[in-house]
Formats: C-alpha cells, structure tokens, sequence
C-alpha cells in the first residue's frame, strides 16, 4: 500500500522545477530587500508558531496598571520596581523611571515604535515579495517545459516528462505562493499589528503618567527637552 501511494508522490517531485520556483523566489524577494530585513525575515520564523500575542498583551497590561498605581502612590521614579519579561517594556519602564521630562519619554518612543515598525515590514515584505514572485516562477518553469516539449515532439518519450514538468513548475509556484510565504507574511502582519498596538498604548498610559508628574512640579524646577 506505502509502495502504492509513494509512486504517485514521487512523480510531483521535479528538482529542477522546485529549485527554479524556489530559488527564484528567494533571489527576487532578495533583490527587492537589505540584508538586515533578509536576516529578521528568516529569523521570525523562530517566533511564526511560539508567540503568543494575547497572553503578551495581558502580561503587558498587568504589568503598566502596575506601574500606574505605584506612580500614583509615589512617584514616577518607583516604577522601575515593576518586573516584566518583556524588553520594550522593560526598557519603557527603566526610561519611564529616569524621565528627565515627559517630552523627552515621548521621543524616546516614538523613535522606539518607529523602528519596530521599519523592522517588521522589512521582514514582512521580504516574505510578501516571495509570494509575489513564486507564480512567476512557476510560469517561468512551465514556458521552459512547453519550449523543450515542442523542441523534441518527433521523440514522444521526451513528451511526457517535460509536460510534468510544465505541470509541476506551475503548482509549486502556488504551494509556495499560498501556502507558504502568503500565509507567514500574513501570520507575521498580525503579530506585528498586536505587539504594537499594545506597545502604543503602553506608551500612551507611561506617557500621561509622565505629563501629570512634571505637571505637579513648579516650572523653576522642570528640564527641558
């Protein structure tokens, strides 16, 4: 039965045609991205199935209304007593602890928040890229086994295998295309989307605690940013 079902399987193999659809993609989606979005695209894929956006989220919120109550007791200064696992939040807490004014927190972030971003879609395009170019390969696969079918029609072995060929090029193209690259740009866009918006309104909460303690202070005693 295994013997049965492997030879069917066997002929949807072409390594010609999947190293064509495959290492075309890659080269193109190459072309059009840096190094660095290359290297953060590969590396996602570590994270594509671990992360957990909700549970960070949650963790994420505990941890800011933590920090809220003890800025409201105290003062901004005690927060950095607040623990989280996260490094944004992390790194916001510390920043939001040593704020020199609230307009200087504010920059931070939204120079923080701006890189994120530039970061996630470098690496979100390099994977969007490859599923653009995928078909185009898989096409490209095809033309090549239709021109070597016609070149040698008076040999009907030749006709069959460059045939497959041209079949085969083309579903590679839309396996790669729809369910690979697709779906890990569009499993990374959501990921993205939930770790910053949780960012920003993390910020948002650290920066209005910020305002309202400068705002306290007397204007001798404030820092300009």
């Amino acid at each position: 039965m295994a013997l049965d079902l492997l030879g069917p399987i066997m002929r949807l193999f072409d390594p010609l045609a999947l190293l064509l659809v495959i290492g075309g993609a890659a080269v193109t989606a190459a072309m059009r991205s840096t190094g660095e979005d290359i290297a953060r695209a590969l590396a996602a894929l570590r994270p594509l199935l671990s992360a957990r956006p909700d549970r960070d989220a949650r963790a994420a919120t505990l941890a800011t209304n933590r920090a809220e109550e003890l800025a409201r007791a105290r003062s901004i200064a005690c927060v950095d007593r607040v623990e989280t696992d996260d490094p944004f939040l992390s790194e916001a807490i510390r920043r939001l602890s040593d704020a020199s004014s609230a307009r200087a927190l504010s920059r931070w972030a939204e120079e923080e928040l701006a890189a994120r971003r530039r970061r996630h879609e470098g690496a979100i395009a390099m994977w969007r890229a490859t599923a653009d170019a995928a078909p185009a390969m898989g096409m490209i696969g095809t033309v090549l086994g239709l021109i070597d079918m016609f070149a040698n029609m008076e040999d009907a072995a030749r006709i069959g295998p460059s045939m497959a060929m041209a079949l085969v090029a083309t579903l590679y193209g839309i396996i790669v295309a729809n369910l690979i690259a697709g779906p890990i740009a569009d499993r990374l866009q959501r990921l993205s989307d939930t770790e910053l918006g949780w960012q920003s309104r993390a910020i948002e909460r650290f920066s209005a605690l910020a305002h309202a303690e400068f705002d306290r202070l007397p204007s001798s005693l404030r820092i300009a940013a």
